[in-house]
């Protein structure tokens, strides 16, 4: 469906003769990017295997990335170029992976978890094995995901539970706080709004998009990096320094265009401030990738299956409200305020790494069943019918060797 309207979205644009045809085609393409945002996560974690699942939520932010690059260097060429092809072409081009993608997935399996939820345990038993090749692995995976579905079907969730039972309450809070740090860095008023800023440092629009296809080419090997080390330094190691970072890159950046911009009585020093603070750009790209990966791949990972849905769907329904917010507030603030803008992104951005600090569980290691341990869920347990707290733990390694057992005892 994501992809069907991302072709008719696109389509509409780019063929446009009245400006609310392009409105009326944009809304169909922000309802496809709505779905698909809320569903790729979703299908990243159920499938991918314990060991790789941060790597495959990732290419989520790593392919949005890639989108950006695409984007960037199309609207630079096309500003090159008289007439209506200048614009038609660069929406057009958005039919080009929704027809990739509308053709590619009837080659995709279904999510294992669906499956079992819907009762299909023949075919969730068949793609587990698809996936993992290993019967030791798939037989230990499906029991985890049997014995939450169980836990999970006597607990009801609804969407009035994500508000109202405690680990749910907090696991949605953490999701969408973590969506919204991402907005609050600052990074899409940079993409939306480069030309603007850059004009401010008196660039042309020409050299301005230029500068930009080339930050988000270099942020495109950050994400690269990121993926390939999030699941060997964790979630938690990547964010904090990533935060901090991005509000120290975005401070000097302010203080600088301050220097460049007031300072225009001292050649030598405002042409250095203007270098600066141009190269600051690409700094806060080093560090907005761990944020970037990170959000998609902790927002997928943290609900348990009955809820996870819902919970990705609220999650990424903050980070387009949000995004939507700055979209709007940035043009009048930048008009206002300048350079000074960038001061607000500094606040939020450490103060997000506070937040982090505190607040947000380690989940590298944890498959999305074990996950469900860290908010302390409950699973339908034999006696009375009461529940009791989930404590069954795989330890991969050992599924992975054949001559070792997996354990089943309860963790301490």
């Amino acid at each position: 469906m994501g992809a069907i309207l991302g072709c008719v979205g696109g389509a509409l644009q780019g063929g446009a003769n009245s400006i609310a045809t392009v409105i009326v085609g944009r809304v169909i393409a922000g309802l496809a990017v709505g779905l698909l945002s809320a569903t790729i996560p979703n299908y990243c974690s159920e499938v991918a295997h314990p060991k790789f699942r941060a790597l495959l939520a990732g290419l989520q932010q790593w392919n949005i990335g890639l989108g950006f690059v695409c984007a960037q260097w199309i609207g630079y060429g096309s500003s090159l170029v008289e007439g209506p092809f200048s614009w038609r072409f660069p929406l057009s081009i958005q039919v080009l992976p929704a027809l990739v993608l509308a053709a590619g997935i009837w080659f995709l399996p279904e999510s294992p978890r669906y499956l079992a939820e819907r009762g299909d345990i023949a075919s969730a038993r068949t793609v587990l094995t698809r996936l993992h090749n290993d019967p030791v692995l798939v037989e230990a995976e499906y029991q985890r995901i049997h014995d939450n579905l169980e836990a999970e079907r006597h607990s009801r969730m609804g969407w009035r539970d994500l508000f109202q039972v405690p680990g749910l309450r907090r696991r949605l809070l953490l999701a969408c706080g973590i969506q919204l740090f991402t907005i609050t860095s600052g990074i899409n008023v940079i993409n939306y709004y480069g030309p603007r800023i850059y004009a401010y440092l008196h660039f042309d629009t020409t050299r301005s998009l230029m500068i930009i296809g080339i930050y988000g080419a270099l942020a495109q090997v950050y994400n690269t990096i990121c993926i390939a080390f999030v699941d060997r330094i964790g979630r938690r190691k990547m964010l904090i320094p990533s935060m901090i970072g991005m509000g120290a890159a975005l401070g000097v950046n302010a203080t600088l265009a301050h220097y460049y911009i007031d300072g225009q009585q001292d050649p030598g020093r405002s042409g250095n401030a203007l270098r600066a603070s141009v190269a600051t750009y690409f700094v806060f790209s080093v560090f907005f990738t761990s944020l970037g990966c990170i959000s998609w791949i902790f927002s997928s990972e943290v609900f348990p299956t009955a809820a996870r849905a819902k919970g990705t769907s609220l999650s990424t329904f903050t980070n387009w409200a949000v995004n939507l917010i700055f979209a709007q507030c940035s043009p009048v603030a930048l008009t206002n305020l300048g350079y000074r803008y960038f001061y607000l992104f500094t606040a939020f951005n450490w103060t997000a790494a506070i937040v982090v600090y505190f607040f947000y569980p380690e989940t590298q290691g944890h498959t999305l069943e074990s996950v469900n341990e860290l908010f302390g869920d409950l699973q339908v347990g034999q006696e009375n019918d009461s529940p009791r707290r989930v404590n069954t733990t795989v330890d991969v390694e050992k599924v992975m060797v054949p001559d070792q057992a997996v354990s089943t005892q309860p963790a301490s």
